[in-house]
């Protein structure tokens, strides 16, 4: 069977988010099942010089966008057994950045046609197109409408995954007939329409012909008014299409015992120690082995419950732990928190840009890694923090409640701790239950031991594709 990923980003070439490891991960996993397994995205200008040099022109044919022909150029690489097509238009994609731009609906109208006419120049037919976020919704309605009586494409099925229903690609009516080439049929309920727009979310959620999303968790939350983003009665509907299956993680790739880019690769929990003083070197904090540190790697949005975090941040540092944060996101919550480290120079670090290498320092050195998320679809920096020995203090939602399970003192069951409610106090409190166990070594050795002899790589979520892939032709 060949699957086809259509995506907007894929690690390493371009990532803006846990899509881009996702893209970049699973067609491996599932090379290993005996899926074969391409990757289509756009050729944005951010791909490195490296891989850019390395990419093979195969052909070029032109795009209906509205009343012009766009032109397409495909080219691709090979690496470990995967290969990627990459969609060359630079006044669409030779741009800073992936997303974000006033034209974005027109940028994926472009891209979802131009990914079905480019179809018939690959290598082969996919069986199967595996179409991921908005950007890529359209691919599931073009298939039916445009392509429906032509024998080339009749056979193909397509798979829709929601990785955040939160962003959805609303836009006005307008693209409807001047950018996808659609009849007012389509607009309405059960088509792309969306509160007197068009959602490149819902052309998957309606055409495709199996939805999933990144946990059985969120597959249901989504089902419901507060976490359904206005689709939720639309994905009831659906819900005999809807399964959920969690993300991964890359393990080969995420490796403490083999890791260049940390202080020191380690094995075992003892191995922490030394990182944990290199982080603190690094950050300018007081170097302490008994003090706590507290990590967190998090885009600074609402979601992500920084609300909650700033709301008893005082309390916090009064524990007393330590205090280091990796993002950029809101400029609200960057004032806040750059505040809070000017007023906690010995206790807090915040550091207002992404860098892969030190989050993977802030993983091995931190104790105890913060997801407190309004929502959470799967995450991927609880799964990580396990690998790396950082304990997980997480709110009971999506993916987090779905992969962390907290610590039963009772029974001894657990590597994590949790909390329900989106409260403030109630994160206040589990982070003071997490410090208790801290307080005991040889607890807490265990417990870090756990975390990190998890197994949350992608075998078993590629499995679950594999079925998934079949059921379409049975």
């Amino acid at each position: 069977m060949h699957v086809l990923f259509a995506a907007s980003e894929c690690a390493p070439f371009v990532k803006t988010g846990g899509l881009g490891d996702v893209i970049g991960a699973l067609p491996k996993a599932l090379l290993k099942k005996q899926i074969r397994v391409s990757v289509i995205l756009p050729k944005y200008a951010d791909i490195p010089d490296s891989y850019q040099r390395r990419m093979a022109h195969l052909t070029h044919f032109f795009v209906p966008v509205g009343w012009r022909n766009q032109y397409c150029g495909i080219e691709y690489l090979e690496e470990e057994g995967i290969r990627y097509y990459f969609l060359d238009n630079e006044y669409y994609f030779k741009r800073h950045g992936s997303y974000g731009y006033f034209d974005d609906g027109e940028r994926f109208a472009y891209f979802s046609r131009a990914v079905l006419e480019a179809l018939p120049r690959l290598t082969d037919r996919p069986d199967v197109i595996h179409c991921h976020d908005w950007q890529t919704g359209p691919i599931c309605v073009l298939l039916r409408s445009h392509c429906a009586i032509h024998p080339f494409y009749q056979p193909i099925k397509t798979v829709f995954t929601i990785h955040n229903l939160q962003y959805q690609g609303v836009f006005p009516k307008s693209v409807l007939s001047d950018l996808l080439d659609l009849s007012d049929r389509y607009f309405q309920m059960n088509g792309l329409e969306f509160y007197g727009g068009v959602s490149y979310m819902k052309a998957g959620l309606a055409y495709a012909d199996i939805l999933t999303t990144v946990s059985q968790t969120y597959a249901q939350e989504i089902q419901m008014p507060y976490f359904g983003e206005r689709m939720d009665g639309f994905l009831r509907r659906r819900s005999g299409s809807l399964s959920g299956i969690v993300n991964g993680i890359d393990r080969e790739l995420y490796n403490p015992a083999t890791d260049q880019q940390i202080y020191v690769p380690f094995e075992e929990p003892d191995g922490k120690r030394k990182n944990k003083m290199g982080l603190q070197r690094e950050m300018n904090l007081p170097a302490d082995e008994h003090l706590p540190i507290v990590g967190m790697i998090t885009r600074l949005t609402e979601q992500k419950g920084i609300d909650l975090v700033l709301h008893v941040f005082h309390e916090l540092i009064r524990l007393p732990i330590q205090f280091v944060l990796l993002g950029t996101g809101e400029k609200r919550y960057e004032s806040s928190l750059s505040k809070l480290a000017r007023q906690y120079p010995d206790s807090v670090s915040v550091n207002l840009f992404f860098d892969e290498r030190l989050a993977r320092k802030i993983y091995a050195g931190s104790d105890l890694f913060l997801m407190p998320s309004k929502f959470e679809p799967c995450g991927i920096g609880q799964l990580l923090a396990m690998r790396y020995g950082s304990l997980p203090i997480v709110r009971e939602t999506g993916g987090l409640k779905d992969t962390v399970m907290p610590y039963n003192e009772f029974s001894d069951e657990g590597y994590g701790f949790s909390f329900t409610n989106y409260n403030a106090h109630d994160l206040l409190y589990t982070v003071e239950r997490a410090l208790g166990f801290y307080r005991l070594p040889d607890k807490w050795r265990d417990l870090v031991r756990r975390a990190m002899h998890r197994n949350f790589g992608w075998e078993q979520s590629a499995e679950a594709y594999k079925n998934l892939y079949a059921s379409l032709f049975i």
